[in-house]
């Protein structure tokens, strides 16, 4: 199959390749429910020495860099609790965790989540976190500018591989809010 987006060798619907993935994202997909098919997220798979953005772009095509979309996670902290959410910002833009995500999040502080933190709570390798499969009790803070694309770039949940979705998808998933101005 074809991919809707960017140049990749193979481009499997992420039903058929369920091993590729993390158990977490595994099971998302296994689990799928909402408007878009599973059928229409589609795995590709992609060399981990390319994982992160800046490099992946060159190799895999300049135009994927208007159509990805990074997932970070954060913590937010009040009154000595810290909340874990993730966020999903395109990748020309950066995450305002200091004005929109603190808000959100009605927190005192809020910065990314360390990295152990980050992988340990979600099940996914860092530098491929994606939103499906993430906790089901985290919010996920969605940019509007990602679910306006017909197809967005993410990670798989492993460095090796990622996703093509459709961005009106990510509305859908559990504990999603779309915001205006995320990504600034």
């Amino acid at each position: 199959m074809r991919a809707p987006i960017g140049d990749f060798d193979t481009a499997t619907p992420a039903p058929d390749c369920l091993d590729e993935l993390t158990a977490p994202v595994a099971d998302a997909v296994r689990h799928w429910s909402g408007a878009v098919p599973a059928e229409q997220i589609i795995y590709v798979e992609t060399d981990p020495q390319w994982a992160d953005t800046a490099v992946f772009v060159e190799h895999y095509g300049r135009d994927l860099l208007e159509r990805s979309a990074n997932c970070v996670v954060v913590a937010a902290k009040r009154g000595g609790e810290t909340t874990l959410a993730a966020c999903l910002a395109l990748s020309t833009t950066k995450v305002d965790v200091n004005g929109v995500v603190r808000r959100r999040l009605g927190a005192r502080k809020a910065s990314f989540a360390s990295m152990d933190t980050a992988t340990g709570e979600t099940g996914m390798e860092y530098g491929g976190i994606t939103p499906i499969g993430l906790p089901r009790d985290w919010l996920l803070l969605v940019d509007s500018a990602v679910v306006d694309l017909p197809y967005v770039l993410v990670g798989s949940g492993r460095r090796r591989g990622k996703l093509l979705v459709p961005g009106k998808a990510f509305a859908e998933l559990p504990g999603a809010v779309v915001l205006e101005g995320l990504g600034v």
